[in-house]
């Protein structure tokens, strides 16, 4: 039997397991030989053991009917054990349990094929009432347990919105495991006879609980505290759920305990239908989508339309006689609640007051911010809008280089003076990583010293990366802040808006760092550990407070801003977006500016269809984003071991690993790797809990050099025309390929059949080769994977657009509305005139962004000096596409005239001369 190091999580070790007991069950059914049948026994035997330690925290198939097959098999009974466990493993697969009662037995089993789930049409499913299960934590015996879930069945309605299950478990450590383990878990009972201890020792289990008491002891605590800490420690790991508490303690001992996401505490009594009217409510404000019903009630309603928009109630449609493929193809509900009014119970997305308010308060408690906004044309103006109010101009903003063109824009719409930030180059995939803590520190301490810190602003970062590198975020924080005590932060998680849903990713989100620290500054133990460092710390140089890990004074104003594509990695329309706040100084000194830049970038007609999409995907993740996020993950990790561990495609094929994206001095774990052929997988929570950067493992960047094809060659030859597979990030020798929430396990498989066939093509094509092709074929792998271009570094603003030469911040915005006037640039050929320039020593600047995509940032903006490594870098580009780079003419440059007449004003010359 498989080690359980060979998989990454229980749930997929679950899925497995039942499939290897159905498939050895049914063999046994068969099988004459005595040899062979006792082979299968004992792996049957050993099925089950592995089973009993993960099936007492699912409700389905349940302890009960667990423990029967068990007896099916020691008694012999086979054809009766085949059959309950094809019918157990099927329901898991389809989710079937979920819909109805499930019969295991011959004599009341219903006709399968009628009832299957898989065949149940989606206006069938969304008629049928959700299904979750509830966690009771109760150390009591087979009777007493029989007697607990009796009483809570007993207390369902026929016209309950939900139905729901009990699962009963008698410690607080089975309680941690279960909800990390069991995703249809929306609510816990804690009741006072729980205990502290498991029962249960197993190694995969062992991790979920250290992973969920994030580093306490909970051996140290005494029973009485048994529940509310549960109720605490639930909250770290799985926030969205709700806990009730029952006690026998007073109302005194427990009104000064935090209980972290418990939401009513029952006093020493039994009352079951309270209990279950709390739970349907608790589940029922989290699956309320205030907005989303609002449009469906709306698209009901009869209406005259005499107002703009003729698509709508789909009018221009149904009459004409030419694009009746439209409204088929669409169906008639999307015109229907199609309109520009903000009446007849909508709302306005720029002036919300109902529904559309509502639904961004929901997704503000889902999210962990104070307020969220909606927004309808992507994540590039959520980007503009919150630069554009935090940032006012000469203001100071601290930028990483090589991230979103929205955020350089948005420099040059606010007027600021960026600090642009190095990442640490990746030279030999042609790609960045990310900005160290260090780099930001020196430029912090470099502005206090030249007496400017006063105007800085803002650090704007991308968390994660496109190539999915992710920052110690309160690390960065607290460290910025303790130089910088009001310094602003714009997390752009564009790409990052799943991470709330999964415990070991949340811990490096904005808003979850923001509401941490928050707490925590307040603390006495914080202020004793800042007073202590400061006194240590009296006189100490720049270099010191460098290699320092500073400590954040109590009074810090913690300003944090996350933008979110919530289109790209939870269920959305395209274009769905939204921004989250945790600023303590955003009602009194943001707010009103904020209002009018949402004003200025958001369509006075947004697309309701996005918002309400926006309003059902909170909703979602709220009740199985925990589930969803970690079979996204499992997809990814499954990916990782099959194409690193599969001997025909190593030879062409290599997965990076966080030892490849992220250098040895920030990765204070020790991880280099999250999957070894021989050791399995690495328990990535350590890694996510120290280092200075981390791996987000859903994205996979294989190293395809050994193919001979570039990137981007390989993305739209091979993998899109031949095969179908769409991805959108390749660099000049990777792809990058990214799961999601969406991503199932056969997606995976068929990606590693195409890489597979393709390895087999290649191989057979080497085979095949003359020499002068085989000749060919390792030139153009060698110059792939051994002959790459240095990453260039930011050079300079040249200085004409710089206040000073003591700190390197730049006036973009000039420089950006300087080249608005033709006779103010000219062009330059790289290979000739360009070159020629700088041989001779002359200052080139660019007259604009200059972004090759791949790798899609810019390696040129406005007034920056063109250094001699940029121009190797851009020569050496085997790209189709470079944007603001004009191939007929060369690079859009300054003339030295208009570079002088802003070092000298008085040249300067009338426009309309």
């Amino acid at each position: 039997m498989d080690s359980v190091s060979d998989y990454y999580s229980a749930t997929q070790l679950r899925a497995d397991r039942w499939s290897a007991l159905r498939e050895s069950v049914t063999s046994l059914c068969r099988e004459t030989h005595a040899k062979k049948a006792a082979a299968l026994k004992a792996r049957i035997d050993e099925l089950f053991s592995s089973l009993a330690l993960i099936e007492p925290y699912w409700a389905f198939p349940g302890m009960t009917a667990f423990d029967h097959m068990r007896r099916q098999f020691e008694h012999g009974n086979y054809e009766d054990l085949a059959f309950t466990t094809n019918r157990v493993k099927r329901a898991l697969t389809t989710g079937a349990y979920r819909r109805r009662s499930i019969p295991l037995d011959r004599e009341t089993s219903d006709d399968e094929e009628h009832n299957d789930e898989a065949m149940l049409s989606p206006e069938a499913r969304a008629m049928a009432r959700p299904y979750f299960e509830v966690l009771i934590v109760d150390n009591v015996n087979d009777q007493q347990e029989r007697w607990l879930k009796s009483n809570v069945a007993r207390m369902r309605r026929p016209e309950d919105p939900f139905h729901y299950e009990a699962v009963v478990v008698p410690s607080l450590e089975d309680a941690l495991i279960a909800v990390l383990f069991n995703h249809n878990i929306q609510a816990i009972v804690v009741r006072p006879g729980l205990v502290l201890k498991s029962n249960n020792d197993n190694e995969i289990l062992a991790k979920y609980i250290r992973n969920a008491s994030d580093g306490d002891d909970i051996n140290t605590m005494l029973p009485e505290d048994y529940g509310p800490e549960l109720c605490r420690l639930i909250a770290r790991v799985r926030p969205e759920l709700d806990a009730y508490l029952v006690t026998e303690r007073s109302v005194e001992d427990i009104a000064g305990l935090d209980l972290g996401i418990c939401r009513r505490v029952f006093y020493n009594q039994e009352d079951f239908m309270e209990l279950h009217l709390n739970i349907l409510r608790g589940v029922a404000a989290r699956n309320k989508t205030p907005f989303f019903t609002a449009l469906v009630e709306y698209s009901k309603q009869p209406t005259g339309v005499f107002h703009a928009m003729p698509i709508s109630r789909g009018k221009s449609i149904t009459r004409s006689h030419w694009i009746q493929d439209m409204g088929a193809f669409y169906g008639p509900n999307i015109f229907l609640a199609e309109t520009s009014a903000t009446s007849g119970g909508l709302d306005s997305l720029l002036e919300p007051q109902g529904p559309i308010k509502e639904a961004q308060e929901l997704a503000s408690r889902a999210f962990g911010s104070k307020q969220t906004f909606f927004a309808t044309n992507g994540t590039s103006t959520c980007n503009k809008i919150v630069v554009q109010a935090v940032v006012r101009p000469g203001d100071i903003v601290l930028v990483d280089r090589d991230c979103h063109k929205s955020h350089h824009y948005g420099m040059v719409l606010a007027g600021a003076e960026v600090v642009y930030l190095d990442s640490y180059p990746l030279n030999e995939y042609s790609m960045y990583g990310a900005v160290p803590l260090k780099e930001i520190k020196h430029q912090l301490l470099a502005l206090k010293a030249a007496g400017k810190l006063d105007r800085v602003r803002m650090l704007l970062l991308t968390n994660c990366t496109f190539d999915g590198l992710v920052y110690n975020v309160e690390r960065v924080m607290e460290e910025c802040l303790a130089i910088k005590p009001d310094l602003v932060f714009l997390w752009d998680e564009a790409w990052f808006a799943f991470a709330r849903f999964s415990p070991t990713y949340r811990q490096r989100t904005g808003m979850r760092t923001a509401n941490n620290l928050r707490k925590r500054l307040r603390t006495e133990d914080h202020k004793r550990d800042y007073e202590l460092q400061q006194l240590e710390l009296e006189g100490a140089s720049d270099e010191t407070l460098v290699n320092t890990r500073l400590i954040a004074p109590p009074d810090a104003r913690i300003r944090v801003y996350a933008t979110q594509s919530t289109h790209k990695t939870l269920t959305s329309l395209r274009q769905g977006s939204m921004i989250h706040v945790n600023d303590q100084d955003f009602k009194g000194e943001v707010e009103q500016s904020f209002h009018e830049a949402y004003m200025t970038h958001t369509s006075t007609s947004p697309n309701y269809q996005i918002i309400a999409s926006l309003d059902v995907g909170r909703r979602q993740v709220e009740l199985e984003g925990f589930e969803f996020v970690q079979r996204q993950i499992e997809a990814a990790m499954s990916m990782r071991k099959a194409i690193s561990s599969h001997p025909m495609l190593q030879k062409y094929f290599k997965v990076l690993t966080a030892g490849d994206m992220i250098p040895e001095h920030h990765r204070q774990s020790g991880v280099s790797s999250y999957f070894d052929n021989d050791q399995g997988w690495t328990d990535i929570w350590d890694c996510w809990e120290q280092d200075d950067f981390v791996l987000d493992a859903t994205r996979v960047t294989l190293a395809v050099g050994g193919t001979g094809w570039d990137g981007d060659t390989f993305k739209t030859q091979i993998l899109m025309d031949k095969y179908g597979i769409q991805i959108n990030k390749t660099s000049r020798n990777t792809v990058l390929f990214m799961t999601n929430i969406g991503t199932t396990r056969s997606s995976v498989a068929y990606l590693i059949e195409v890489l597979v066939e393709i390895a087999n093509e290649l191989d057979d094509l080497l085979d095949d080769a003359s020499q002068m092709e085989r000749r060919s074929f390792d030139r153009r792998v060698k110059n792939l994977t051994e002959n790459y271009p240095p990453l260039p570094d930011f050079s300079r603003f040249h200085d004409a657009f710089r206040p000073d030469n003591i700190t390197p911040e730049g006036d973009i915005r000039t420089a950006y509305y300087l080249s608005y006037k033709e006779s103010n640039c000219d062009y330059l050929e790289l290979d000739g005139s360009l070159q020629e320039a700088l041989d001779a020593g002359d200052e080139v600047v660019s007259a604009g962004f200059i972004i090759p995509y791949p790798p899609g940032f810019p390696i040129l903006v406005p007034g920056q000096v063109v250094s001699k490594e940029i121009l190797s870098f851009m020569r050496a580009l085997d790209v189709s596409e470079i944007h603001g780079y004009r191939a007929d003419l060369g690079l859009r440059v300054f003339t030295a005239d208009a570079l002088d007449s802003l070092q000298n004003p008085q040249k300067l010359k009338p426009a309309a001369e």
